[in-house]
């Protein structure tokens, strides 16, 4: 995305069209606002799609916040290019836990700057770890030199993440990014469709863990995900989890109690062995009270069922 500037004196006459008298009195005001508030340097691109909107940004921070949701892709991309700008701290490896900044599991992709030990303070995103300026944008265009001290992410790099950590609720963007092609199959994707991942994340825990930071971040992001029909998901899934029952017998962790432990059996003394009465307990024989309580029937009829009678029944 190129960087421009607008002031408020350049915003063109909004969109409101035919639609009802509430949205065009809500999107007045909100022009007014949004024009109020509008700085003389803003980004020309961000101005022209908030004035493109059903329902106006009466704001410029929610603008800029609406500008991201409408280009997904191009926040992934430019989050990770703030984090290949910033690198990763010195020392820091990828690692999983329920200390705070840590993630509990390796779907949720690594964030370095969110670790209290390596976050860079107010001002700085906590994902890409670069400076914050106004309304959340990732270059300084006013000239400042100083951060947003109360600002804590980009508006780009908060787009990003929620694409990361949850694909599946972009399914339709990611559609049309393939033309409606399923990448495995080269038919045309159906309703079902789903979000997969090219290289599964327990792959990448497993195999790419000690990669540099800004590389991982890709396989989050849209070099890694691709829709699929539904029936080709499942097939991947399925040789997927077969491949990790396999890795998981082959690795298997010995018995704590191993044969050798104990010696070698001698199977020529267990042979030779008479199994001794006290050495089991012999089966209790049937006697007559017991006979007296079973149910006796005739091939498929029954002849008699229940307790023996009492010596004196209830009268």
């Amino acid at each position: 995305m190129s960087d421009g500037s607008a002031g408020s004196s350049a915003t063109g006459s909004g969109a409101t069209g035919s639609g009802s008298i509430w949205r065009d009195t809500r999107n007045a005001r909100s022009r007014a606002r949004l024009d109020r508030a509008l700085p003389a340097i803003f980004p020309v691109p961000v101005l022209q799609h908030a004035l493109s909107r059903p329902l106006l940004p009466p704001t410029p921070r929610l603008a800029v916040e609406s500008y991201w949701r409408a280009h997904i892709l191009r926040a992934d991309r430019l989050a990770r290019a703030l984090a290949a700008r910033s690198g990763a701290p010195e020392g820091w490896t990828w690692r999983l836990g329920t200390e705070p900044g840590l993630a509990a599991s390796f779907r949720l992709p690594p964030s370095p700057y969110r670790e209290p030990a390596h976050t860079r303070g107010r001002g700085h995103c906590c994902l890409c770890g670069q400076p914050v300026f106004r309304f959340g944008w990732h270059k300084d265009l006013w000239g400042t030199g100083t951060p947003n001290k109360n600002a804590a992410w980009h508006s780009a790099c908060v787009t990003a993440w929620k694409l990361w950590c949850a694909p599946a609720e972009q399914v339709t963007v990611l559609k049309r990014h393939q033309r409606h092609r399923c990448t495995e199959s080269g038919k045309r994707l159906f309703k079902t469709a789903e979000v997969d991942h090219r290289v599964p994340l327990y792959r990448v825990w497993r195999e790419h863990r000690t990669a540099p930071w800004p590389e991982l971040l890709g396989y989050w992001g849209a070099p890694n995900l691709q829709v699929v029909n539904r029936v080709v998901h499942v097939a991947k899934c399925s040789a997927e989890a077969g491949e990790r029952a396999a890795r998981r017998r082959a690795e298997a962790v010995p018995s704590a109690f191993p044969a050798s432990a104990f010696g070698e059996t001698d199977f020529a003394r267990v042979d030779a062995h008479v199994i001794q009465p006290e050495e089991y307990d012999e089966r209790p024989e049937l006697t007559d009270a017991m006979m007296e309580r079973a149910d006796r029937s005739d091939g498929p009829i029954l002849v008699r069922r229940g307790r023996a009678p009492k010596p004196a029944p209830k009268r």
